[in-house]
């Protein structure tokens, strides 16, 4: 995986938009924002959703034990942890024992019956590293979101 090897990168210069530097961490932050979430504030014409036929929902099926530990064993103990500090060899570890396997595996299933998701799962943090190879640094289309999830 050559993208994890240490690279020389170029002198990076102030990020611009609309040619106007941004030197306040403010302004590079509303930069950014508005370059990597531009549909957040984007109006829509709600009519269209009238149009898509009504569907017979769905119910989902519960989790079993044996799926939600095959799905947490495949990630990487070494992986970034996101904004709770949980790093999944913690959580595999809490795993293993079998009353909090059990008690996880009821909240997530609560969750999906209810058909509730905490906020709590909602929120991220993002950490902007700039792509390879670029003649420039001063756009923000220069650089690549990478988004850290909470895992539990």
């Amino acid at each position: 995986m050559n993208w994890v090897n240490k690279h020389k990168l170029p002198a990076i210069e102030a990020i611009k938009h609309n040619s106007q530097p941004y030197l306040k961490l403010n302004d590079l932050w509303n930069t950014l924002h508005s370059s990597f979430n531009m549909a957040q504030y984007h109006c829509i014409e709600e009519d269209v959703l009238n149009e898509i036929p009504t569907s017979v929902s769905s119910s989902w099926l519960s989790f079993s034990e044996e799926e939600f530990t095959s799905a947490i064993v495949k990630h990487n103990n070494s992986s970034t942890p996101g904004p709770d500090k949980l790093a999944w060899r913690h959580l595999k570890h809490i795993l293993k024992d079998k009353l909090c396997l059990k008690n996880i595996i009821d909240i997530a299933n609560a969750c999906l019956n209810i058909g509730y998701w905490p906020s709590h799962f909602k929120m991220s943090t993002t950490i902007i590293i700039p792509k390879l190879n670029k003649r420039s640094y001063d756009s923000s289309k220069s650089f690549r979101p990478i988004v850290l999830l909470k895992q539990c």
